[in-house]
């Protein structure tokens, strides 16, 4: 029994929900979700499908946009798009399980209709018209939607077929794609490759699809490693991976990270200050989730790239999730790999090989009531924030000039909550 799936993206969706807000037709309104108080190198987060339509493209700068189209500038509210993309979930549980439904990212989703079409007596097309009409007559949001006999070409027939369709609806099978989508270029419109990939494939002489299925599978496997199955098996259209292959998914190891863009250029000691605080933060979550590390790693990245990325990889000798421990290692790795001369703009921490906290091994070396009396220490910070909200409680560094742990217990995504 062939599979149906349907992928659902919603149009331009921060813009499209700030339109709707303000009572404003997404496609006759030029809006950008922006804070402009950032200064006009900020990025748009999105812009509405009118704005599109004047050719400016997602993710630009404000300073990009040409000086001769006017538009609103609205301020990123991430707990509001959280709301909404919650609202049309419960759309979507109107229609199928829980367990056929991949949510794929915050304004995406994947639902396998498969055992759900005799009960509604519509075919998959039939079916997505009905949801996407529920999200509008709910919502005032417009959706998009590709059907497909797998998940890859659900999500093919979304990127590039869609958009073409009156309907807002693109359908694909192994045969049509084939017909349809063996000769098309760009590669990078598809799903899983990227400009780098279809830039070594170039260098292969493979223009599109058709070409990957005529190369030879070793000078693929040469380029790509393991990775070229996948690139041969989408050539063909095939996708053999489903919805419940996801859910049972389990990774062999875990990891925890964050990382953030500094609002201007920090020195070293300014940026040395803000990573104390990710670290302090970071190490209060493996606590809330009982999770223990011994394996750290950071990224420093400098301003407009005057050079390259530094960092690396630290061991420290036992897991655990206490604070002074973490820092101790992150300071280490901190002072030994980066350049004190050169502007800072983004850091970013990792906690590698992450498990669950069983017992906390200890050796001779370490005082193990203090280690104990941190950890009661961090417990009560974690219930305070928990019960009363991140700002409740500080400590002193989180006051300092150029510290941000105040400001982004405020943010969602590292960006404006409300």
């Amino acid at each position: 029994m062939n599979k149906t799936y349907i992928c659902i993206d919603i149009k331009s969706f921060f813009a499209s929900v700030e339109c709707v807000e303000r009572k404003l037709d997404p496609f006759t309104t030029n809006l950008v979700v922006a804070d402009e108080s950032r200064g006009k190198g900020t990025i748009c987060l999105a812009v509405s499908p009118k704005m599109k339509m004047l050719g400016v493209k997602n993710r630009c700068r404000l300073f990009q946009i040409p000086n001769n189209i006017k538009y609103i500038a609205a301020k990123p509210r991430m707990s509001k798009y959280i709301e909404y993309a919650a609202n049309i979930y419960s759309i979507y549980l109107k229609y199928v399980s829980k367990d056929d439904i991949h949510v794929y990212s915050i304004d995406e989703a994947f639902l396998d209709v498969t055992e759900y079409l005799n009960t509604y007596k519509k075919n998959g097309i039939e079916l997505a018209k009905l949801i996407l009409r529920d999200i509008y007559t709910s919502y005032g949001i417009t959706a998009t939607a590709g059907i497909g006999t797998n998940l890859y070409l659900s999500k093919i027939a979304l990127d590039i077929l869609s958009k073409h369709n009156a309907s807002n609806i693109g359908y694909l099978d192994e045969d049509t794609y084939i017909k349809e989508l063996w000769y098309y270029e760009p590669l990078s419109d598809f799903w899983q490759v990227g400009k780098g990939i279809e830039k070594r494939l170039r260098k292969l002489r493979i223009k599109n699809m058709y070409d990957i299925t005529r190369t030879n599978p070793k000078i693929l496997y040469k380029e790509f490693g393991i990775n070229a199955e996948l690139l041969i098996d989408h050539a063909w259209g095939k996708e053999t991976c489903t919805i419940s292959d996801i859910k049972r998914y389990k990774p062999k190891s875990n990891s925890i990270s964050t990382n953030q863009v500094l609002f201007k250029d920090y020195t070293w000691n300014e940026a040395r200050l803000v990573l104390k605080e990710m670290v302090e933060l970071k190490s209060l979550e493996l606590v809330e989730k009982n999770l223990v590390t011994d394996t750290l790693t950071l990224y420093i990245g400098y301003s407009n790239n005057i050079i390259k990325p530094s960092g690396g990889t630290y061991k420290i000798s036992l897991k655990t999730n206490t604070f002074t421990e973490l820092l101790k290692g992150f300071m280490s790795l901190y002072d030994k790999t980066t350049n004190m001369f050169m502007p800072i703009r983004r850091i970013g921490i990792g906690f590698e090989k992450v498990e669950e906290e069983k017992y906390i091994q200890m050796d001779f070396f370490i005082d193990r009531n203090k280690i104990e009396k941190e950890r009661k220490v961090e417990g009560a910070i974690s219930n305070i924030r928990a019960e009363l909200g991140n700002n409740a409680i500080l400590k002193g560094m989180n006051l300092e000039v150029g510290a941000t742990t105040k400001l982004r217990n405020t943010l969602i995504g590292g960006h404006n909550a409300k």
